[in-house]
């Protein structure tokens, strides 16, 4: 059966735990594992715009002796006249894989529906399940064991982010904090998926709205971008509703003494983060970008052994 990652919790915990392990071997020794010799192809497919994922997955596929071939749906048929299954019954002729950076989570789910060959999801409106690979590696690096660490999540608690953050921490055995308005709380059905991966696993989900209460000892702190894609038009009242859940100094001095700062960028200094913070000594966050690659590879290497197997 083919596998995919739509989302953080396709992945049991030790699955998780062995792409983590796969992706700190790929990074001690980077152009060692050539998993997509031929070169064969990888279809890197972007309705958004990128940095971080466009860059990190075209180098990663030629890191791993591959072919980034990047296709914009503006200028393809994907979304107009034909269907992601149909497209994806197209390119599984000619692909090792497909990597798609889109809106909704249903074009994911067709798309993987409708092929052979494995699909990564590199961000969607729902989940953000490659770069929640990244940050663990990053936490992993920096904490050492990730199970029983605490990790708070500041700002949308309904965006991509903190759904992945959720699932991907659980599944890790970590203790996730959500702090945000209560017109910002996660969507219940991911908190009762996340929940009944904490059961297995020894984490937990707490959802609070008082910022100061979720900083408390925490190992972990994260932001996003209030604004992210897709959300522009609220800009103004998403600054005005979150603005008392900005990462500051005082919050990271509530915080663990050895605790670290994660954003996933790009970000914007001074609204969800002070830049004393993203720019000071507790900051990880290029060390995280950095990570895209090597996580990214571990997945692809993974994925592409578990196709056929």
């Amino acid at each position: 059966m083919t596998r995919h990652l739509l989302r953080d919790d396709d992945l049991s915990p030790a699955e998780q735990a062995e792409i983590l392990d796969l992706a700190l071997e790929l990074k001690k020794d980077r152009w060692a594992n050539k998993a997509l010799a031929g070169p064969q192809t990888v279809a890197v497919i972007f309705d958004k715009s990128s940095t971080r994922t466009r860059v990190s997955f075209a180098v990663g596929i030629a890191d791993l002796g591959g072919s980034p071939l990047i296709i914009s749906t503006a200028n393809s048929q994907l979304g107009g006249k034909e269907t992601p299954s149909d497209t994806a019954r197209v390119l599984e002729r000619q692909v090792a894989a497909i990597v798609w950076r889109t809106y909704a989570q249903a074009g994911l789910e067709e798309m993987a529906a409708g092929t052979r060959v494995p699909v990564i999801n590199a961000l969607s409106d729902d989940f953000h399940p490659c770069q929640l690979l990244a940050d663990l590696l990053t936490i992993r690096e920096h904490k050492g064991d990730l199970a029983g660490l605490t990790l708070t999540f500041y700002g949308d608690g309904r965006s991509n982010m903190a759904h992945s953050y959720m699932l991907a921490g659980v599944t890790a055995g970590m203790h996730v904090r959500i702090v945000a308005p209560e017109a910002y709380a996660p969507r219940e059905d991911v908190v009762t998926d996340a929940e009944r991966r904490a059961a297995e696993t020894g984490g937990s989900i707490t959802l609070l709205t008082d910022p100061r209460e979720a900083a408390v000892g925490a190992d972990v702190v994260v932001t996003d971008t209030w604004v992210s894609m897709g959300k522009e038009e609220e800009k103004s009242a998403r600054l005005r509703d979150l603005g008392a859940y900005k990462v500051t100094a005082d919050t990271m001095a509530l915080a663990d003494p050895e605790a670290i700062f994660i954003h996933c960028l790009p970000a914007d200094r001074g609204y969800e983060v002070d830049p004393e913070v993203i720019d000071g000594p507790q900051s990880v966050v290029w060390d995280e970008a950095e990570n895209r690659l090597h996580a990214q590879k571990a997945l692809l290497v993974w994925l592409l052994g578990k196709h056929g197997a």
